[in-house]
């Protein structure tokens, strides 16, 4: 099997059905995908891993291209999955300036596995709650969260570098892959998309019951309506299968 024939046919569709930014596209035909993604590896399609959705390679050129990451910026990636996409912004920045968090424990052993594997074994994975990012080494030029969240988590915004950019999907079930500004500020919509919700500890498959207390209560604390507003989504767990269900059922 040629793999790097098959990086080539992959990217060029991508840039045939979409605008792709052209450093995201030359970092797309370098990093090889198989150690990351077993079956089809270069077919564009999402893919699942241990609970966790995998982005389609167009999915994730998107998002990439949305962050607009440039050679020596500080970069983090929040929801590290299998480590496919901190790989690609390891050929676009340098290994030694990519971090990745992911809330699963099992999710972060794949990922350094895989990057090992890959060549990027330089980039750094640790065992975070998403929601409160790296401040060890914040200011980051860049983050990239790929889960979804009402509004931008305060302690991500607030590792931002003056002039950074945070590329999130935005909402509930209806989302918007938004870029934020270090101030909290859309600076750009980038279209619909559908993801998952950012978990808080304990709704990880590896980690002991739910509670979304801690991470509730330092938010109500705030003296605006904050990340979760009291009309939120925190008030009521959403079963996001059954509600995304619901809705193409009355699609039809």
């Amino acid at each position: 099997m040629d793999t790097a024939a098959l990086r080539e046919d992959m990217v060029d569709g991508i840039e045939h059905s979409m605008d792709v930014d052209e450093s995201v596209s030359l970092a797309m035909r370098t990093v090889p995908r198989h150690p990351f993604v077993e079956e089809t590896p270069y077919d564009n399609r999402a893919s699942d891993y241990e609970g966790t959705t995998v982005l389609a390679p167009a999915l994730a050129a998107r998002m990439l291209s949305a962050l607009n990451a440039t050679d020596g910026d500080e970069v983090l990636v929040v929801g590290a999955g299998v480590g496919y996409t901190a790989a690609v912004l390891a050929e676009l920045v340098g290994e030694r300036y990519v971090h990745a968090v992911d809330i699963d424990r099992q999710l972060v052993y794949a990922a350094r596995s895989n990057l090992e594997s890959a060549g990027y074994g330089g980039v750094l994975v640790d065992r975070r709650d998403g929601a409160d990012g790296l401040p060890e080494y914040a200011p980051f030029d860049r983050i990239l969260v790929e889960a979804a969240a009402i509004n931008p988590p305060r302690k991500l915004v607030a590792q931002l570098a003056d002039g950074g950019r945070l590329v999130m999907p935005m909402g509930g079930p209806e989302q918007t892959l938004v870029s934020v500004t270090h101030e909290g500020e859309i600076e750009e919509k980038h279209g619909p998309v559908a993801f998952r919700p950012l978990l808080v500890e304990g709704e990880q498959r590896s980690g002991p019951t739910r509670n979304r207390t801690e991470r509730e209560d330092a938010e109500r604390a705030q003296p605006d309506s904050g990340y979760f507003a009291p009309s939120g989504w925190e008030q009521e767990w959403i079963d996001w299968d059954e509600r995304l269900s619901g809705r193409q059922r009355r699609r039809r």
